[in-house]
């Protein structure tokens, strides 16, 4: 399917802009599991210069959507309309060793660039990121975390511009962080990022990454087309012990798995579409629930539209999603 073309109606000033902008991207390029619909019209901003006059000309009307890397997202077959803003690295992509054992990022960096430039300063307590798929802005919005460490432990600040084309600073407190979610303003778009660890030895930091990157690569699909950890761990469970135990190892639907090596991640085998992704991830729920008595909720982040006829039930028995979530 397609969407209408936005970019007449922002004639005014969309030649202003020196970003890219596509009408009808296809997203299923540029998530991991290589599904979903198209973006009605696709941004990349140059700067934050670029995205500050962007949002200021948007219409307020206009559906706002901002992506990362594509790790930890399930786009759906029917695409997202308004606009989607994925950060460029080139834009959003430097780092900066500070003072006090900090470092200033940009939100367009993958989580293990991060990690690996503060082992290399001497930073530690950011080798948690070494460990994490996916990229800064993802990690700040859903307060990404392993082993032991999330980051709202770490991160002092982080620089956004609002809906409105405002730049502010948000401190830790104003992103109310939990369990892998944040509650900070709707609509702001991060582009910065301080982070504060402390004093390490570069070679015993780059010694544990090393460790994690091979107890990642032993236990988990990494070269597969996967969002990631699927589920997320209910209090006092872990996700893969209740799957695995109420069979849902192994298990498909169409062209997408949960893997046989590790119990909660969904894989597109091939040729998914993403109805076959969210369809299978709510069959897991349902034995899951069955077996348990537990309802596992969603870790990865699922948006946009069901093509019709092909929309996905909650646990394959209540009414079907409609919309955005």
């Amino acid at each position: 399917m397609s969407w209408p073309d936005l970019i007449p109606e922002f004639s005014s000033w969309i030649g202003e802009v020196r970003g890219r902008v596509i009408p009808n991207q296809p997203l299923s390029e540029i998530t991991w599991f290589r599904v979903g619909g198209p973006a009605q019209l696709f941004y990349q901003p140059a700067d934050e210069a670029d995205l500050v006059f962007f949002l200021k000309h948007l219409p307020p009307e206009i559906r706002l959507t901002v992506i990362g890397l594509g790790s930890n997202l399930l786009i759906r077959d029917g695409g997202l309309d308004g606009v989607v803003i994925r950060m460029s690295a080139k834009g959003f992509g430097g780092i900066e060793v500070l003072d006090g054992h900090r470092l200033r990022v940009g939100t367009a960096l993958p989580d293990v660039k991060v990690a690996t430039a503060a082992a290399e300063a001497g930073i530690d307590g950011l080798t948690f990121y070494r460990g994490i798929p996916g990229g800064i802005g993802g990690a700040l919005y859903m307060n990404a975390g392993c082993y032991g460490t999330e980051t709202r432990q770490r991160m002092v600040e982080l620089r956004a511009v609002t809906r409105e084309g405002e730049i502010v600073t948000l401190s830790n407190a104003d992103m109310g962080y939990l369990y892998r979610k944040s509650n900070g303003p709707r609509g702001a778009v991060f582009t910065s990022a301080v982070y504060e660890g402390f004093a390490g030895e570069p070679t015993d930091i780059l010694s544990r990454m090393r460790e994690i990157t091979e107890k990642r690569e032993s236990s988990q699909p990494t070269k597969a087309k996967t969002g990631g950890s699927t589920f997320k761990n209910p209090e006092g469970h872990s996700s893969w012990r209740l799957i695995d135990e109420a069979g849902g190892r192994g298990l498909t639907f169409g062209g997408a798995q949960m893997s046989e090596l590790h119990a909660n991640f969904l894989l597109n085998l091939g040729e998914a579409d993403a109805f076959e992704v969210e369809t299978l991830g709510e069959m897991v729920r349902q034995k899951v629930r069955d077996k348990h008595g537990i309802e596992l909720k969603w870790e990865i982040r699922r948006m946009g539209h069901f093509v019709p006829g092909r929309e996905v039930r909650e646990f394959m028995d209540g009414a079907p999603f409609t919309g955005m979530v």
